[in-house]
């Protein structure tokens, strides 16, 4: 398993990113806008780390910006929902959500896809895990199994 990224929600990008780069020295290593879903991802390396988050994409914090609804109000983050989740890539997506649900462990967003996954540590913190290199081809039974929860 590798340390990808961790994900909090901003309600200000401009602000965030005078906080983490102007303040703290970071790197914006890439940004990602999503016109569907309204909300842009950006990506921020420590400078120390900036040569390895380009060739690895890790370690990295990233930035979740949900932009302003149609009455131009965005949303409110109380209770920790601004942090999102920890990211890690694993060799074998199914058979690490395997054993984990062999250990009683609910896998709130199933594989599916072979690509991506969702769980919850003992305290509700969500991690996702993320298939090293192409998406596995999907397999029962997680191609078919429902989400359960939230992550």
């Amino acid at each position: 398993m590798q340390y990808l990224h961790t994900m909090i929600r901003v309600r200000d990008i401009d602000a965030t990113l005078n906080f983490f780069c102007g303040g703290l020295g970071m790197v914006e290593t890439r940004r990602y806008e999503s016109e569907k879903g309204r909300f842009t991802l950006v990506f921020l390396a420590a400078n120390e780390d900036e040569a390895r988050a380009e060739k690895d994409k890790a370690p990295l914090i990233e930035l979740t910006y949900n932009w302003p609804d149609e009455n131009g109000e965005v949303e409110e983050y109380d209770g920790g929902r601004n942090f999102g989740h920890l990211a890690y890539r694993v060799d074998d997506i199914y058979a690490l959500c395997q054993h984990l649900m062999d250990m009683g462990v609910t896998i709130n967003r199933p594989p599916r896809d072979g690509h991506m996954a969702f769980i919850r540590s003992p305290d509700g913190i969500s991690i996702e895990l993320l298939q090293k290199g192409d998406n596995l081809p999907a397999q029962e039974p997680w191609a078919s199994m429902e989400n359960t929860g939230s992550w």
